[in-house]
C-alpha cells in the first residue's frame, strides 16, 4: 500500500522514534509501517497510546510485539493505569529476520485489524478509548523506512490486493451520496458473478448482483433474516460480454440504488435494509478479473 496519499509521513526516523499522530485517530484511518527487519533480530515493538508520560507512564491502547525467539509469536497488550493487562498471545510470526515488511493498523470503532504483507493477522479489541490515541512509538531491532497515516480508505480489502474472491470492508457502512466503482474483465469463458453489498457480523445481503453470461439475465436480490426476497431481474440491455473491460456504478441514494454499468444507466433497487450504515462489507466472486474498486 502507498502512504503517497497519507494525511502525515514520517520518513527514515531514527528508532526508538515516538511521535504524536496529528489528530488522533478516527474509525476508518489506517496506520502503515514500511521496514525491514534485522537480521539478528529478537523482538520489536510498536505501540499506540495515550501521550508519551513515562512518569507516570502514559497509557498504552496497542501493544504489538512481534518476537522471534524459540517459540515465535506475536504479543499483544494495553497498560492501563501503568499497569500490563492480560496477554493475548498469537503463535504465529509473519516476519522474517532480515526481510522487508509492511504492517498495516486498521482502526475499527471497536476493534484494531492488523495485517502484515497483505494478509490479516489479527484483531485487537479497544481497551483504551480510542480518542485518547495520539502517539506512535515503534523500537526494537526493525529499521523503519515510513510511517504513515491513511484517512478514511472506505473500502479496505481484507487481502491486501484485488484478487477473486474479493471482500472488502466498508469501514463505516454506507450512506446516501456515495458511489461504488467497480472495475475489472469478465473472464474468457465466463458463467456469471457475483457482487454483494451485506452486513458482516450476520448473513444478511442487502443487495446481490449476478449478472449470468450464457443466459444474458442479471439478477437482483436480497437475502434476510435466512430468506431470499423476490428476483428483479428486467434490463434494457445486458452489458457484459467475455473478455470484455466493466466499470460498474452503483449510486446510493436515500430509498435505493441507482446502477450503471459502463457509462450507461441500467436499473434502481429499493432499500430493503432500511439501516445503511449496518451494510459495512462488499464481495466480488465469479468470473472476472478486478482491477480497481472504490467509494467516494
Amino acid at each position: 500500500m502507498s502512504v503517497a496519499n497519507a494525511r502525515h509521513t514520517v520518513l527514515n526516523p531514527v528508532l526508538p522514534y515516538t511521535g504524536g499522530i496529528p489528530g488522533g485517530l478516527e474509525p476508518g484511518e489506517i496506520v502503515i509501517i514500511q521496514g525491514t527487519v534485522l537480521p539478528d533480530a529478537d523482538r520489536f515493538q510498536i505501540d499506540l497510546s495515550s501521550g508519551c508520560s513515562t512518569k507516570p507512564r502514559s497509557d498504552i491502547a496497542l501493544h504489538f510485539n512481534p518476537r522471534f525467539a524459540s517459540s515465535p509469536c506475536v504479543v499483544c497488550n494495553s497498560l492501563k493505569g501503568e499497569s500490563w493487562g492480560s496477554e493475548e498471545t498469537l503463535h504465529q510470526l509473519p516476519y522474517k529476520r532480515g526481510a522487508p515488511f509492511e504492517t498495516i493498523i486498521l482502526v475499527h470503532e471497536d476493534v484494531f485489524k492488523v495485517a502484515v504483507n497483505g494478509t490479516h493477522l489479527l484483531e485487537y479489541k479497544h481497551r483504551v478509548p480510542l480518542e485518547r490515541v495520539n502517539t506512535f512509538s515503534i523500537s526494537g531491532k526493525v529499521v523503519v523506512h515510513a510511517v504513515g497515516y491513511i484517512p478514511n480508505s472506505a473500502i479496505y480489502s481484507e487481502s491486501g490486493d484485488m484478487s477473486v474472491p474479493y471482500k472488502g470492508s466498508i469501514l463505516k457502512g454506507l450512506r446516501p451520496g456515495q458511489h461504488i466503482t467497480i472495475k475489472g474483465q469478465v473472464s474468457m469463458y465466463p458463467h456469471s458473478f457475483t457482487v454483494n453489498l451485506r452486513n458482516s457480523r450476520t448473513e444478511n445481503i442487502a443487495l446481490q448482483l449476478n449478472p449470468r453470461m450464457k443466459s444474458g439475465m442479471f439478477i437482483r436480490n436480497s437475502y434476510l433474516s435466512e430468506a431470499w426476497g423476490r428476483e428483479e431481474r428486467e434490463v434494457p440491455f445486458f452489458p457484459f460480454s467475455p473478455g470484455e473491460y466493466f466499470e460498474v456504478l452503483i449510486l446510493c441514494q436515500p430509498h435505493q440504488f441507482k446502477l450503471a454499468v459502463n457509462g450507461c444507466h441500467l436499473f434502481e433497487f429499493r432499500h430493503r435494509v432500511q439501516d445503511l450504515g449496518s451494510i459495512d462489507q462488499l464481495e466480488v466472486m465469479g468470473d472476472v478479473e478486478l482491477s480497481d474498486i472504490k467509494l467516494w
